[in-house]
């Protein structure tokens, strides 16, 4: 197995950091630094990233919480052709944390953390400019799993989040993102919390074949 190889498999998703764990900045800024090597069209390099720590991150974390309580948002983003997919995984998380489908305070409880940050030292916002469109969204998304596996080869967890994107003119005032900017998602960085179970579930993948098709004719 390659080192690649080991990194990608060793990414994933984690919902519980350590919030006194510092982030070292010079391993933030070597994965940054190697992320910006992703590909992009017409070398137009998309993304947008504002990264927040310390008193900005709790201003932030505190301005989305209580924008949530304020306005519930809806299902995650999800259409219904593909919420089973959603549920599948919610069973699987919310199953590790010990909540039930029907503790609906326990649920309601484990999904705020997602505006927190999952306690996070380092929290994100990523966004494109509203000129840019999918192909450049794809080029957005290389960097992120670019950022992804440099900081996970550097002993560093992440997850990626929706959640953020759903409030996003509470960002744009707390972290001074232009109007021309569109926020696509959040991201999370730091230490995972060892001891929360929903850090170490199995994620199961689909086929290769569910997702690619391969003609040889």
């Amino acid at each position: 197995m390659s080192d690649l190889d080991t990194v990608v498999r060793r990414r994933h998703s984690t919902r519980m950091f350590l919030p006194d764990k510092p982030v070292p900045p010079e391993l933030l800024d070597e994965a940054l630094t190697l992320a910006m090597r992703a590909p992009s069209n017409s070398n137009v390099q998309p993304w947008r990233l504002f990264l927040a720590t310390g008193a900005r991150r709790e201003r932030l974390a505190g301005a989305l919480a209580a924008a949530v309580r304020a306005d519930p948002p809806p299902a995650m983003g999800i259409p219904e052709s593909h919420s089973h997919l959603r549920r599948q995984l919610g069973a699987l998380v919310y199953g590790a944390m010990g909540v039930a489908r029907e503790d609906t305070a326990g649920r309601w409880n484990a999904q705020l953390r997602n505006w927190d940050f999952f306690h996070a030292p380092v929290a994100g916002i990523v966004c494109m400019h509203q000129d840019l469109g999918f192909a450049d969204a794809i080029g957005v998304g290389m960097f992120l799993q670019t950022l992804l596996l440099a900081l996970t080869d550097r002993g560093l967890d992440t997850c990626m989040q929706v959640s953020t994107a759903l409030y996003p003119e509470v960002a744009r005032e707390q972290l001074g993102i232009p109007a021309e900017l569109t926020v696509l998602c959040g991201i999370c960085i730091g230490y995972a919390d060892p001891t929360f179970p929903a850090n170490f579930i199995d994620i199961p993948r689909n086929a290769v074949t569910d997702n690619v098709v391969v003609y040889d004719d």
